[in-house]
């Protein structure tokens, strides 16, 4: 059994944000992470054309901003060699292939008790700790809906996280489910591969360009949402005209406003609305049932199809391990009962980092909370 003062659990952005400020402060702590290498959803389960939609500044964690020559929008594999630089620069260590399987408040010892299994050696490990920091965040585990008639399907069904490029779906009629920025722009990268695509548009987005999106940011540094959110709901009017008339639907509440209340951000468009416009990309709506190799959509729409990509996101496995006896949790998503910005501070030295659905951006604020918190806590 080894004691340390902070355990986090989870080896992506948030949980090496929240590593880097601890160590700022002489705080000894351990990240467990149940993969191979730190921060596997950027390495191992994202397409390859990815790019961090928000510039920079908005991109980079707590005490490391990226170099000023680096291009306003980090590619995928550019973040990647950040975080090692991260690491690096922070002494963080994080202990691979360690699958958390339990995690309890010991009331007596006044402790967090943690379960391991080292996936490397076959052998449990057990770590005790004052505080306890749950940085799975919430993209841990692929979503996939319950799709009546899904299993009959003779095609290919995947997840996003799955998708790497369309290569292999060239000239292959294709289905996308899911309008946001993975459903988007993997439609649109399987346009580029001639793929016959189509995406599943079945709820209303709001669909604005990464500037749009930089001008609304900037701007509510200064201005409160009520005047934002028209400003760009008319730039992206300007650029992309009725997009009703090809089967997307605004809503009613601006981006910003969304984005504030409910933590849905707004799709950021690269390119697919362009082909949508043209018929490259046909819109479709909701699915009512597959079978075998055709799909049915609402309104009675039948098509056939090689594959279906599902880009519906991700889901909280937090309570998978965590024993979570005063419900600071919520059973239905695994994320906080506590809205932002509360969010990341629970009892009895338990934490979160990477659950407010506020990007990086909200990662950093999180971890160097918390940080802040231990350090009072603990003097």
């Amino acid at each position: 059994m080894e004691e340390t003062q902070v355990v986090i659990v989870g080896g992506g952005p948030a949980g090496l944000a929240t590593a880097a400020c601890l160590n700022r402060l002489s705080i000894q702590n351990i990240v467990l992470e149940r993969d191979d290498c730190c921060a596997s959803l950027w390495r191992k389960r994202a397409y390859d054309r990815l790019k961090l939609h928000l510039a920079k500044p908005y991109c980079q964690l707590p005490y490391m901003p990226f170099p000023h020559n680096a291009p306003t929008y980090i590619s995928r594999l550019d973040f990647i060699a950040y975080l090692d630089n991260y690491m690096s620069c922070f002494g963080i260590e994080p202990r691979c292939c360690r699958s958390v399987e339990r995690a309890w408040y010991d009331k007596v010892e006044g402790k967090w008790m943690v379960v391991v299994n080292n996936k490397g050696s076959g052998v449990e490990e057990r770590y005790v700790c004052r505080y306890l920091v749950a940085a799975t965040g919430e993209n841990s585990e692929g979503f996939l809906p319950d799709v009546p008639g899904l299993k009959s399907f003779r095609g290919e069904v995947l997840h996003s996280s799955g998708y790497e490029n369309g290569e292999r779906f060239r000239g292959k009629d294709v289905l996308v489910v899911g309008c946001g920025n993975s459903g988007m722009e993997i439609a649109y990268d399987l346009s580029n591969y001639a793929a016959n695509t189509s995406i599943v548009v079945r709820s209303p987005v709001h669909v604005l360009t990464k500037d749009i999106v930089r001008v609304g940011m900037f701007l509510l540094r200064y201005l409160p949402c009520k005047v934002v959110d028209p400003i760009c709901i008319n730039l992206a009017k300007m650029k992309y005209g009725n997009s009703s008339k090809y089967g997307i639907r605004r809503p009613k509440g601006g981006p910003f406003l969304i984005k504030a209340k409910t933590g849905r951000s707004p799709t950021i468009d690269v390119g697919c609305m362009n082909r949508i416009k043209k018929g490259e990309i046909k819109v479709l709506p909701s699915i009512t049932y597959v079978n075998e190799d055709h799909v049915r959509f609402a309104y009675g729409i039948v098509n056939y199809f090689d594959a279906i990509i599902f880009a519906t996101g991700y889901k909280s496995t937090v309570l998978n391990w965590l024993e979570d006896e005063k419900g600071q949790f919520n059973e239905e998503d695994g994320f906080p009962k506590q809205r932002p910005p509360n969010h990341w501070k629970g009892e009895d030295g338990l934490y979160c980092a990477g659950f407010g659905k506020q990007g990086l951006l909200g990662i950093s604020n999180d971890a160097q909370n918390i940080a802040r918190d231990i350090a009072t806590l603990a003097a």
